[in-house]
C-alpha cells in the first residue's frame, strides 16, 4: 500500500522499477521533515496533554487517545531546537513502534503526502559537531523542495 514503483531508466537506457516510499511531511520551525508513513497511525489536533513529572525533558505529557495513554514528545526539544510554539496548525503524530507501542511526537504543521524512491534521497548524512546523533537517515527532493528523512528509532530513543 505505501510502496509506489515507477520505471526508471539506467544511463545505458535499461529499465529499472524503483519502489517509492509514503512520507508525510512535517514542519518543525521552517524546515520540512519527512516520515516514513508505515509508522504513522494517526494524526491529531493539538489537545490537553497531562504533565508527569520527573521525565526525560523532550517529553511534554500524556494524551488519552481512544482511551488509551499515549506519551507525547517534543522533537524540537529533542534535537535541541528549543520549546514548541503551539499555534492552530500544530498537530500529534501518532507513531505505532513494534518495541514501544504509541508515541506521539508534536509537529508545528503537517503539510502533504509525498512518494520517493531511493535515488531521490540522498544518504550522505553526517552528525554536526555540536551534537554526535544523527536524526535523519537522508535528504529527500522533491521538485525543488529538500525534506530531510526523520530515522524514527533515534527520534523516539531515550538517549538524550
Amino acid at each position: 500500500m505505501d510502496n509506489k514503483k515507477e520505471i526508471k531508466r539506467k544511463d545505458n537506457g535499461d529499465i529499472v522499477d524503483e519502489a517509492k516510499k509514503q512520507y508525510i511531511v512535517v514542519k518543525i520551525g521552517d524546515e520540512k521533515y519527512g516520515i516514513d508513513i508505515s509508522f504513522v497511525d494517526n494524526i491529531v489536533r493539538m489537545q490537553k496533554i497531562t504533565r508527569v513529572p520527573k521525565v526525560q525533558y523532550h517529553y511534554v505529557g500524556i494524551i488519552n487517545l481512544r482511551g488509551e495513554v499515549v506519551p507525547v514528545m517534543s522533537v524540537r526539544r529533542k534535537m535541541g531546537l528549543g520549546d514548541d510554539e503551539i499555534t492552530n496548525k500544530t498537530r500529534i503524530v501518532i507513531l505505532k513502534l513494534e518495541d514501544l507501542g504509541y508515541v506521539g511526537v508534536l509537529v508545528d504543521e503537517v503539510r502533504e503526502v509525498i512518494a520517493l524512491g531511493e535515488s531521490e534521497i540522498n544518504r550522505n548524512v553526517k552528525p554536526s559537531h555540536r551534537n554526535d546523533t544523527v536524526f535523519i537517515t537522508g535528504i529527500g527532493k522533491t521538485g525543488d523542495d529538500l525534506v530531510s528523512i526523520f530515522d524514527i528509532s533515534a527520534i523516539v530513543e531515550d538517549q538524550k
